[in-house]
């Protein structure tokens, strides 16, 4: 591992108007004691705004490539950076951060921020601290200060609807009375923005309740409809939904046929594993990745689990109900 240069080296390179920074550069800046993130704050306020967006993304990306990196101390400051399109950035690369006092920056920036897109990057964090609250590893009123947040975005409509949309994929992790109506209003809103994000929705809740509309947007002519549909069965767990994954494991759009291989991995079973090992022979590296990281998890699955993902007697009992559904929906 390379030495780690003195700060104020870092510094000078950082602020240099001559030439852009190294990109290898940026690494020095991770684990900053205390004065040497002051030291970088003096220097930051010097920047041009080009220079701060460039060093805010790429912090971003090496923090996302590189777990041993860590720039929260940076992130958390720059969440009050004059920039918007660096504090979406300081946002975005708090995404690991699970402490409950980024709650109410957090809440604040939702509700108060100018700029329509920190404000759908808020909401979109805010998620993190509702799943939390539901796996139990954060108190239940904090969670709900994030809950509240997020209710009250998705029901302002003067709100944006890139706001609102991002706000109704977050609150979808909860548990609480409301949120079916939240995600069944937002899949039968005018605008098909908000109604793939009901979809995305509609997998991250967990719920079963959804699965005809899951099943039924599988079909879908959008095929940004058909790839959250298609994450939702995998999210669902939805055996059933493998012959239509199979057949978009073809599809013509490629994220479509890599949402589809993925979703095969999760659910697992021998026809997704047989549909799984013929794309390792595709053309396309992409897909030959995708399938090879699905069947990975196929089998992890598999090695870990000793019971059914889900009570097959329970299912064919609920088919009829299901079906019934599906008739209401084609009509």
């Amino acid at each position: 591992m390379k030495a780690k240069v003195d700060i104020q080296t870092v510094l000078t390179r950082l602020a240099d108007p001559e030439k852009r920074p190294s990109f290898s550069i940026l690494y020095h800046l991770s684990d900053l004691g205390r004065e040497e993130v002051l030291r970088f704050q003096a220097t930051w306020s010097e920047l041009p705004v080009s220079r701060r967006r460039w060093i805010a993304r790429n912090l971003v990306e090496l923090a996302e490539e590189h777990v041993e990196l860590y720039y929260n101390p940076l992130f958390r400051w720059l969440l009050e950076d004059p920039d918007p399109v660096v504090r979406v950035q300081a946002i975005e690369g708090l995404w690991e951060d699970e402490n409950v006092n980024l709650i109410n920056p957090l809440v604040r920036m939702l509700r108060e921020d100018p700029d329509e897109n920190v404000r759908a990057a808020a909401a979109s964090a805010l998620g993190r601290f509702v799943l939390l609250g539901e796996l139990g590893e954060i108190d239940g009123p904090l969670a709900m200060v994030a809950e509240k947040a997020l209710l009250a975005t998705i029901h302002t409509p003067q709100e944006s609807l890139e706001v609102r949309r991002r706000a109704v994929e977050a609150i979808a992790y909860s548990s609480e009375s409301g949120i079916r109506d939240v995600i069944r209003n937002a899949y039968y809103d005018e605008d098909e923005r908000m109604r793939i994000s009901a979809v995305f929705a509609m997998g991250r809740s967990a719920d079963r309740y959804w699965r005809s509309i899951v099943l039924a947007e599988l079909k879908s002519a959008l095929p940004e409809m058909r790839f959250e549909a298609a994450r939702a069965c995998g999210e669902l767990e939805l055996r059933d939904s493998v012959p239509m994954l199979g057949m978009l494991t073809e599809d013509e759009d490629i994220e479509v046929r890599q949402a589809a291989i993925w979703a095969l991995g999760r659910i697992g079973g021998r026809e997704a594993r047989r549909i799984l090992l013929k794309h390792l022979h595709s053309k396309e590296e992409a897909i030959r990745d995708a399938a090879e990281a699905a069947l990975e998890e196929l089998t992890f699955g598999e090695d870990a689990l000793s019971f059914p993902v889900y009570d097959d007697e329970e299912e064919d009992n609920n088919r009829e109900f299901w079906d019934s559904l599906d008739d209401d929906q084609d009509r």
